[in-house]
This record gives C-alpha cells, structure tokens and sequence, in this order.
C-alpha cells in the first residue's frame, strides 16, 4: 500500500494541533530516548516475542518487577516523524517502512504526522518542539548520512546522534533514532529494504514499545 501522508509545516502543525485536540496527559518527569541498533527488520520470531508483551507489570520471582511497553495495545497512541529530504531515495523507502509498520500494528492513519526537514543535521530540533508540544507519545527521526571525502560526514553523524537523545531528554518524550549511518549507497540501500532489512520499519516498533510503556507504566 503506498503512503498517503503529506508532508507539513512544522510551525502550522503546532500552532493548530495544540488546539485541535485535547493534550496529553504531563509524562513522568523521568525522561528516556531509544536509539534503535540492529540494522534489520525484526523477524517474525522477534515480532512475535516483543508481541506477548504484558502491558502490565510482571512480577519476578525475586519480587521486582518488570515494565515492558506493548506492541498490540496501540489505541490511543500518537506518533510524529521526522524525515530529512536529503538522500530521499533512501529515506522515502525508510519512511514506507515505517509506515507500513505503523499500519501492522493498528496505529490509525489519523494518529501519524509526518513533518519532512531539509537534512539531517536538522531532524533533532524539530523533534524537540514536537515533543514538547504534548500532542504525540513518541517521535520517530528517520534520515541517512553517507561518508564522503571530507569529515562533514562526522559533523552530521554525530551531531543527529547527539541531538536526537537531547530531544528526548529535555522534551521526555521517546525520540527514536532512525538515521542511518553508512560507508557508501549501497550499504544505506541495503538498509533501507534490501537484503539487511528495513530500519525504518525497526525503529517504528521500537517507538510503539516505547510509547506503550511511556503510557502504561511511566507516566
């Protein structure tokens, strides 16, 4: 199915979103962000595992007890994601994943906004304001950085890293690092669908689990 959603003007989403709708409940003042690692889509014996999540709390044996964000129950749940136009032959295709993703798991189409920047370099601020706005449960920050012969690629690389997490920690909400980091084009291709997966549609799930548990236990 293609995607259907239109890019937007980040200052236009805020200033109407926040009046649109009703804003979400203050998150527990103890902020996290999740960086996605592996570089392929999740297997189905993957999916399945992180699927049986509890929503709620698991006691262990030792008596603590055990918080886990859940991929099924996803009513109610409301998502942003940042995507850089530079290199968007890669980043379309992670976006696609993502979205498909999203849809998998009953995240309703009303519920994702979508808000295109020029690069990268530019994805962290954005997902700032967005976190603040109170108006989503986790921003997903797609993009794709590739060396070349110079060390701007360092500068960019770190620099998205760095921002992505500072956005989830001064705005406490998940932001979700879905930047990929490669050598040359045909590494980011074949992380972007190819033979190693897609890490756009990772990095959604790992924002469902995160969202969920935000939530359901962290608020």
């Amino acid at each position: 199915m293609a995607a259907t959603f239109a890019a937007v003007n980040p200052a236009k989403l805020l200033t109407s979103s926040s009046s649109n709708r009703s804003p979400l409940p203050h998150f527990h003042s103890r902020p996290l962000v999740s960086f996605s690692t592996s570089i392929r889509t999740p297997s189905a014996n993957l999916v399945s595992a992180r699927s049986r999540h509890s929503p709620v709390a698991v006691s262990a044996a030792s008596g603590s007890q055990h918080l886990i964000g859940s991929l099924t129950k996803t009513e109610g749940l409301r998502f942003a994601v940042v995507v850089a136009r530079f290199n968007e032959v890669v980043t379309n295709l992670l976006l696609e994943g993502a979205l498909e993703t999203f849809r998998r798991y009953s995240v309703r189409e009303e519920d994702i906004t979508v808000v295109k920047v020029p690069g990268s370099f530019e994805i962290p601020v954005v997902a700032q304001k967005l976190g603040r706005s109170g108006n989503y449960h986790a921003v997903l920050c797609i993009g794709a950085v590739i060396r070349g012969d110079t060390t701007h690629y360092e500068a960019v690389a770190n620099s998205a890293a760095s921002g992505v997490m500072s956005a989830g920690l001064e705005s406490g909400v998940p932001c979700i690092f879905g930047v990929l980091t490669c050598e040359n084009m045909d590494q980011t291709l074949n992380r972007a669908g190819g033979k190693a997966g897609n890490k756009g549609a990772e990095a959604a799930l790992t924002a469902i689990e995160m969202a969920s548990l935000f939530e359901h236990h962290l608020k």
